[in-house]
């Protein structure tokens, strides 16, 4: 460190115990099966961002990066191309976010892994790291994300206070995290790994109104919030310092973002002894989390037999905060304006369940902006009423949970509920289903046996000494 201002001490801050932990466990590494979790991560990852290509937003990124000077050092996925690693993980974190397919954690609803990982896989492959190392990294990171959204979790509000001030906790977080990565791949101590925590908490932003009324700003935010991560670890370990109560003083993370709703201790809680990386949920759908047990109620009608031409109206009842986000304003739900926007529409999203779908019950192809403008979903979708169920009020956000009644032209009701998610620990997604939901998304990109390279490569990340065979293969 080349600073020479006076250094105050971290013992007991916030940031220098998740520093503490995440120095640590560079030492003494992941346990295998939270290895296993996070190879599992990055090979969803690799798939997602695959499949994004054609995003407006994944274009416009990568478009700005190849004019953006620099040491040819990370791999931009799909692209053919090798980047500064800020740049590269700006490039990915946009990539891994566009589709709406990364995974979230519950009950602080943000998407962990889509700026952490690759943070990790940029500087990883920047300094030569072993996968083992990069797994530790990232899944270190991922923790961190998700505690500091809990510590903006409300249990009196049943919902995260991050989410009611229309802030992005997904990319806010999740650069103090990509942060907490980076620096211990580039080989910082504690007080620097905690130097560039508190610097990237100055760097996290992020609006949610991209879901109500449109834009893809949003799909940009992981890419932000993974570049802002690489950079304050590179700020940190040229010098540049953070506040040792960036997280919990008068003026820092929490209060900031949360006010006097934030709860410091649930940041600390079990650190190092008890980890959430195992449950957060994998998505099954390439569409907002809050519509996918929706969808899995509308599969169950179906395979019990209901026909979508009887069908004359249907009710989503979900939990109470979920509908400003999936059924507010109606109008637009029930007509989105692209492929974007129908990813975020329950009706939308029933609608094309009911009609069959693809992938693993939704898949890409029906968010399209010609999917959007599909007038046998449309049809069926106009029929939507959504609402707030108590039941479902009563399990969120530990699910996003739901239940769906339909009408059909004998006046009959059918009704299918789902409690939880698929791809959550209570209904997870075998190596199998999440290998599958990596051929769908790399169909067309990849050929069969390089897809089969890809997964095999990934999940042996472990065992790997460096990322270079892994990112050679996705590279394009």
């Amino acid at each position: 460190m080349t600073s020479t201002e006076t250094r105050h001490d971290l013992t007991g801050t916030v940031v220098g115990r998740l520093a503490a932990l995440a120095a640590e466990i560079r030492t003494t590494g992941l346990p295998a099966e939270l290895r296993k979790d996070v190879a599992r991560r990055v090979l969803d990852l690799l798939g997602n961002s695959l499949a994004a290509h054609d995003q407006p937003s994944a274009r416009a990124v990568t478009e700005v990066a190849r004019n953006w000077s620099g040491a040819a050092a990370a791999t931009g996925i799909g692209t053919g191309e090798r980047f500064p690693a800020a740049t590269a993980a700006l490039v990915n974190g946009t990539l891994a976010h566009s589709m709406d397919s990364d995974d979230t954690h519950l009950p602080s609803v943000l998407h962990p892994s889509a700026s952490v990982i690759p943070a990790a896989l940029a500087v990883g492959e920047a300094v030569g790291a072993s996968g083992a190392a990069v797994l530790d990294a990232a899944g270190v990171g991922i923790e961190i994300v998700v505690r500091l959204g809990m510590g903006g979790y409300d249990e009196e509000l049943g919902n995260s206070e991050f989410f009611e001030r229309g802030q992005h906790a997904t990319s806010i977080c999740g650069a103090v995290g990509s942060a907490a990565a980076a620096a211990v791949l580039y080989g910082l101590e504690a007080e620097g790994i905690a130097d560039a925590m508190g610097i990237a908490a100055s760097f996290g932003a992020g609006l949610l109104e991209a879901n109500r009324t449109g834009g893809t700003v949003k799909r940009t935010h992981c890419g932000w919030a993974a570049h802002s991560g690489v950079t304050s670890a590179e700020f940190a370990r040229a010098g540049l310092t953070g506040p040792p109560t960036v997280i919990e003083g008068r003026f820092g993370f929490l209060h900031a973002f949360c006010g006097d709703r934030a709860d410091t201790a649930k940041v600390l809680d079990g650190l190092g002894e008890h980890w959430e990386l195992p449950g957060i949920f994998f998505k099954p759908y390439p569409c907002n989390h809050f519509t996918h047990a929706g969808i899995d109620a509308a599969r169950a009608l179906v395979r019990d037999g209901l026909d979508p031409a009887d069908i004359v109206e249907i009710q989503l009842g979900v939990p109470k905060p979920v509908l400003r986000t999936i059924a507010e304003p109606p109008a637009s739900k029930a007509a989105p304006e692209s492929g974007y926007h129908a990813a975020f529409s329950g009706p939308f999203t029933v609608a094309r369940a009911l009609l069959g779908g693809s992938g693993l019950g939704v898949g890409h192809a029906d968010f399209t902006d010609a999917a959007a403008k599909d007038p046998r979903t449309l049809e069926l979708a106009r029929l939507v009423t959504s609402y707030s169920d108590d039941r479902c009020d009563e399990i969120y956000p530990h699910q996003f949970p739901a239940v769906l009644r339909v009408r059909t032209r004998d006046g009959s009701w059918h009704e299918a509920r789902v409690d939880h998610n698929r791809g959550g620990p209570a209904n997870p997604l075998s190596d199998d289903e999440l290998t599958m939901k990596f051929d769908l998304n790399v169909e067309g990109r990849l050929s069969p046996e390089s897809a089969a390279e890809v997964a095999g490569t990934a999940l042996a990340l472990p065992a790997a000494e460096s990322l270079d065979a892994l990112m050679a293969t996705v590279r394009g």
